[in-house]
C-alpha cells in the first residue's frame, strides 16, 4: 500500500528543488515539465530532470513527471526521455481516453526497447476539462497503468467558464464524479490544490471537505502546506484506539461464532471492521502505532 496524502508539485527547471525534493516529507513528489516551465525552458527542464533522476536517491518518496500535454509539441520528447529514467508514474496533464490511449502505446513500446517489464511504469491521470470529467471512466478502462486520478480544479473552472472560489462549490460535481468512479475502480483520488499558499485555515477546511467527500490525498504547491495536509489525512489517536478496540472485539467474536457485534453501543459489522483495517493499515505505515 503507498499512501498518497500529499503530492507536491516543484518546478522542472529549479536545480534546488530537485536536488532536496525528498527533505519537505510529501508522500509524492511531481516533477513539472508543464505550467511551472516557460515555453523556451522545455529541453533545459527536461535534461536537468533527467541527471537529477540519474543521479539523485530520493528515497522511499513517490517520484511522478508531468509532462507537457499531447497537444504540445514537446510531449512525445518528454514521454521518450522521462519513461527511460522508470519514474515511479507518469502524470498526464488534462486526461482523456484518447490521449491515454497514446501514452499506453508509447510506454509499451519504450519498454520494449529497454527491455523492462511490460506495465512497470505507472500513469497517474491529471482531469482538469469538463470532457475529461465526463469520460474518466473510459480513460481509466485505457490503461491497467492507471493508479491514481488528480483533480485540477484551476483549469477545470476555467473550461467551465466560472470564477475559481477558495469554497470550491464550482468543483463540488466534479470531486464527487471522479471520487465515485476512483472507488469503483479502486485508485486513488487526489483533490485539487489550495492555492492560498498563506491561509492555513482555509488550507484545513478545504482538505477536511476533501476527505469527508471522500478524496485519498490532496496535490500541494508550497511545501508549507505538507505538514496540514497530512494532519487532516493521517488517524488521530482516537481513531486508532477505536479501531484497535474494533479488532480486538472482532477476535472474540469470532471465538463465539459471531459476526456482528456491540461496541460502546453501537453494532458493528463488516463495513466497520474494514475500516478500523485501514485506519490501523495508515497509522503502521507512517509509524504511529507502537
Amino acid at each position: 500500500m503507498r499512501l498518497r496524502r500529499t503530492m507536491l508539485f516543484m518546478p522542472g527547471n529549479n536545480p534546488g528543488m530537485l536536488q532536496t525534493a525528498d527533505v519537505f516529507g510529501a508522500d509524492s513528489v511531481i516533477f513539472d515539465l508543464e505550467d511551472a516551465v516557460a515555453l523556451t525552458e522545455k529541453d533545459a527542464a527536461r535534461m536537468l530532470i533527467k541527471e537529477a533522476m540519474k543521479t539523485i536517491e530520493y528515497g522511499d518518496t513517490e517520484l511522478v513527471v508531468r509532462i507537457n500535454p499531447l497537444s504540445t509539441p514537446f510531449a512525445m520528447n518528454d514521454i521518450d526521455v522521462i519513461a527511460r529514467l522508470k519514474p515511479n508514474a507518469i502524470l498526464l496533464p488534462k486526461a482523456t481516453p484518447e490521449d491515454m490511449l497514446v501514452l499506453e502505446k508509447e510506454l509499451e513500446r519504450i519498454e520494449k526497447e529497454e527491455g523492462i517489464e511490460i506495465g512497470t511504469i505507472k500513469i497517474h491521470a491529471l482531469v482538469e476539462t469538463a470532457y475529461g470529467v465526463e469520460t474518466a471512466s473510459e480513460t481509466i478502462r485505457v490503461s491497467n497503468r492507471i493508479e491514481a486520478v488528480l483533480l485540477g480544479g484551476e483549469d477545470l473552472a476555467a473550461d467551465l467558464g466560472v470564477k475559481r472560489t477558495k469554497g470550491s462549490d464550482e468543483l463540488f460535481y466534479a470531486r464527487t464524479k471522479l471520487i465515485n468512479i476512483c472507488k469503483a475502480f479502486k485508485i486513488d483520488i487526489i483533490d485539487t490544490p489550495f492555492t492560498d499558499t498563506n491561509d492555513y485555515e482555509g488550507l484545513e477546511i478545504d482538505s477536511k471537505k476533501a476527505k469527508m467527500l471522500g478524496f485519498t490525498g490532496k496535490l500541494a504547491i508550497n511545501p508549507r502546506q505538507i505538514d496540514k495536509i497530512h494532519e487532516v489525512y493521517s488517524p488521530t489517536k482516537q481513531e486508532i484506539n477505536y479501531a484497535q478496540r474494533v479488532m480486538i472485539e472482532k477476535e472474540e467474536a469470532e471465538k463465539n461464532g459471531l459476526g456482528v457485534f456491540s461496541l460502546d453501543g453501537k453494532m458493528v459489522d463488516l463495513p466497520v471492521i474494514n475500516r478500523a483495517f485501514k485506519i490501523l493499515e495508515v497509522a503502521e505505515i507512517i509509524g504511529l502505532l507502537d
